[in-house]
């Protein structure tokens, strides 16, 4: 697949470390294998890890590895390929915009893609392919059969995907209060009432309603958009406290509530395009510095479901980097 000509943004961080060192092989039995043994084309799954929460997926493309995280927690890691010389495999922060199992390539000859998770309307995506054990694609990431099959079975449209040259793992965050808002303690048991009575994306019936939700801030635009079902449903401006701070690029995914800190709970993610880049660390400290419109505001917390994602960048958003049915925040292709 071609390298994407519509795109929106995006340089990212990734946050505390959490990650498992070694991984039993579905390839090789009951044998322990390291991440950083694994051979191409095997992978590892335990989907028992973390039976239910939101999905994020994280490639890395000096490693060629595919790590897939459940509730924060990972679930599964496998050998990949990404794009070649000439064809380079885009970093940044994606959403899974559509999922065809019997997909097959308008721009190379009809080749088949099984088990399809599209990250770009203009060709990238995830998908199963040949493995050589190092880049050799068209721009899409290239999976394991059996992989691809198992990751299908547990996206949805509107799963993150971030693609990074650096990363580390999930991080726990609680905001304690409303989201891009100053908190009032007296809202806190509308917002849990408002959650709990949204589906979850992981669930088998979503509403058109509740189809995934995505806020993207720049920093260096003062800029909120946000984004449903693929579209703006709004753009608005933000203030920063502490503006000659960076704000650091980050991914929080909202699992739902927290009672003891009587706040929202966040895994956040954090990712760098360069691999020699230190990432910054996500805390709630980069969430009570961003600052919304009461209407922003209010169109979030009414959309607002459990899965939601929130990217924060210091890069600028303009028509060159955003499309408004991609929800693709670029850093680099």
């Amino acid at each position: 697949m071609s390298r994407p000509d519509r795109r929106l943004f995006l340089k990212t961080s990734l946050a505390s470390a959490v990650a498992l060192t070694a991984f039993p092989s579905v390839l090789s039995g009951e044998d322990v294998k390291s991440v950083e043994d694994m051979k191409p084309g095997e992978f590892a799954w335990h989907p028992e890890r973390a039976a239910e929460g939101p999905v994020a997926i994280i490639v890395s493309i000096p490693d060629q590895r595919v790590h897939v995280y459940r509730n924060g927690i990972r679930i599964g890691v496998a050998t990949c390929s990404t794009g070649r010389k000439g064809h380079s495999t885009p970093t940044g922060v994606f959403t899974i915009l559509e999922k065809d199992k019997h997909h097959r390539s308008s721009t190379y000859n009809n080749a088949p893609m099984p088990n399809m998770n599209r990250l770009t309307w203009s060709g990238i995506a995830l998908h199963a392919g040949n493995l050589p054990g190092y880049p050799a694609s068209h721009g899409c990431i290239r999976l394991p059969l059996k992989f691809s099959e198992l990751l299908f079975g547990v996206t949805h449209v509107g799963t993150p995907v971030i693609i990074a040259g650096n990363h580390k793992s999930p991080a726990e965050v609680i905001h304690p209060g409303l989201v891009l808002s100053e908190y009032a303690e007296h809202e806190f048991e509308s917002l849990e009432a408002r959650l709990a009575k949204k589906k979850q994306p992981w669930a088998a019936t979503i509403t058109q309603f509740e189809s995934p939700l995505s806020v993207v801030i720049s920093k260096a635009d003062s800029s909120v958009t946000v984004f449903q079902n693929g579209h703006i449903v709004l753009d608005g401006r933000a203030t920063f406290r502490d503006p000659n701070r960076p704000l650091g690029s980050h991914v929080f995914i909202l699992t739902g509530t927290n009672n003891d800190q009587r706040g929202m709970h966040w895994h956040a993610i954090g990712h760098h395009h360069d691999e020699d880049t230190d990432v910054f660390s996500a805390d709630a400290d980069v969430l009570k510095r961003i600052k919304t419109s009461r209407d922003v505001t209010a169109t979030i917390h009414d959309r607002m479901h459990p899965g939601t994602v929130l990217v924060t960048t210091d890069l600028p958003a303009h028509p060159d980097t955003r499309s408004g049915r991609d929800f693709v925040v670029m850093t680099h292709g």
